[in-house]
């Protein structure tokens, strides 16, 4: 059970932020690699903790608004055409949640280079320069490891890369910085760790900050939306299950505590669908085999990456086993009616439930008699918990009326991120920050 009091926010970001990474497995780690670096960049330069701390939540989730899997490959390999809108759908998406707003501006102009500061009249030490030029060269680090060589093998061939950049990608004083690191081997084993997450959780500048239950329910609602923002299909999905649920745990008279566990665990329900490709949450036709099989991987991944969150139990187990059936045909634990607890059921038919009421790449939103027939044939068949679907069908209009106003505040939102892809902003002092690095 989740602790009354509070959870480590090191824990909980580090397992989200593993998760973001979960969408390419070609570059797992990036974000926790690119961290670490950037945090020994920091502790380098001797900066505040708090500084420190900004630098470490900017790096954690410096690719968040890289919504697309394809457009996070692409900038992994320095091909990408166009830098700045993930910078900017980052930066929005960090901003709109206290703890990390103070990282927005950083991943705002983590791309930018040195020599467009310096050409705005910008020095290192106006505020986020020092800690984006930071960031950028960890960035680029990291993204210059081959991950198929032996990693001291490549440090001469890095050190160089970076050192050609001086003065224009990178300040120089921060350059001076990232060879004193070079020099350590021990630097470049910890990058190239492969148990890393236990290296940021237990010696990180977060590793003694906890947050309460109610910080976690307005966290897990941010982190809903990088799950569900990647397609438009989904943009609502993850507020309409933790909305349906709420209405349906009231009626089934939860605690207020037991309330927000599961408005936590329909935020985070599909954290495991960011392991899987777009192309497939889009296909407008029906999947083929291989394609089902794929999809029933993200409520275990949901499970493992929960599962990481020391106190998190109660949480993952209604998440995880949203798929699950009480006849025990549903997937990926295969468990049946004696271990779903009610959560677990309720979150089963929120999402079904959800799902109907959705336009999908293959059919349209579905009506509440056609909704009804399909919900209440699962619980006869015992996939869907009878005495839940009977609450929901009891309630509709108050349910269905509460999930469709929390999810046309997530369509804006959605929105308002796709539509700063498509344009330009200006930045301090008028620096336009469109440009592409590499």
């Amino acid at each position: 059970m989740l602790r009354e009091t509070c959870i480590n926010l090191n824990n909980f970001f580090l397992s989200v932020s593993d998760a973001i990474d979960l969408a390419n497995p070609a570059i797992s780690l990036h974000q926790m690699r690119t961290t670490y670096i950037a945090w020994q960049l920091a502790k380098e330069a001797i900066l505040p903790y708090e500084t420190c701390r900004n630098i470490y939540m900017a790096a954690l989730f410096h690719d968040i608004g890289a919504l697309d899997p394809r457009e996070k490959l692409l900038l992994h390999r320095f091909e990408a055409q166009e830098i700045d809108s993930h910078c900017l759908r980052g930066e929005q998406l960090l901003a709109s949640i206290w703890i990390l707003a103070p990282a927005a501006p950083i991943v705002r102009y983590h791309h930018l280079p040195w020599k467009v500061w310096r050409e705005s009249g910008a020095r290192l030490t106006d505020p986020h320069v020092l800690e984006s030029q930071i960031l950028n060269l960890a960035d680029f680090v990291e993204r210059s490891i081959d991950r198929q060589v032996y990693i001291l093998s490549q440090v001469s061939d890095i050190v160089a890369k970076v050192r050609s950049l001086e003065g224009d990608e990178f300040h120089p004083e921060v350059v001076d910085l990232f060879e004193d690191l070079a020099r350590r081997e021990a630097f470049w084993f910890d990058v190239a760790n492969p148990r890393i997450y236990s290296l940021l959780l237990n010696r990180g500048p977060l590793e003694k900050v906890e947050i309460d239950i109610d910080s976690v329910a307005r966290l897990s609602r941010f982190f809903s939306r990088i799950i569900d923002f990647r397609s438009h299909f989904t943009a609502t999905h993850s507020v309409g299950v933790a909305s349906s649920a709420i209405a349906l745990s009231k009626y089934l008279r939860f605690t207020e505590r037991e309330i927000t566990l599961i408005q936590i665990a329909g935020n985070l329900h599909d954290l495991g669908k960011l392991a899987i490709p777009v192309e497939i949450l889009e296909k407008p036709g029906r999947l083929t085999p291989e394609e089902i099989d794929i999809i029933k991987k993200h409520p275990y991944y949901t499970f493992v990456i929960l599962d990481s969150i020391d106190g998190f139990e109660q949480v993952t187990e209604w998440a995880a086993f949203h798929h699950e059936k009480l006849d025990g045909t549903g997937y990926p634990f295969r468990l049946s009616a004696g271990d779903l607890c009610l959560g677990a059921r309720i979150l089963a038919v929120a999402d079904v439930f959800t799902a109907l009421l959705e336009d999908r790449p293959y059919r349209k939103e579905l009506p509440e008699k056609e909704i009804r027939r399909i919900m209440e044939g699962m619980a006869r068949r015992r996939h869907l918990d009878p005495i839940i679907v009977e609450a929901l069908f009891d309630n509709y209009p108050y349910i269905s009326a509460y999930m469709k106003e929390k999810q046309e505040a997530s369509r804006q939102q959605f929105e308002e991120i796709q539509a700063l892809g498509l344009m330009g902003q200006k930045g301090p002092d008028g620096i336009f920050s469109g440009v592409n690095a590499f």
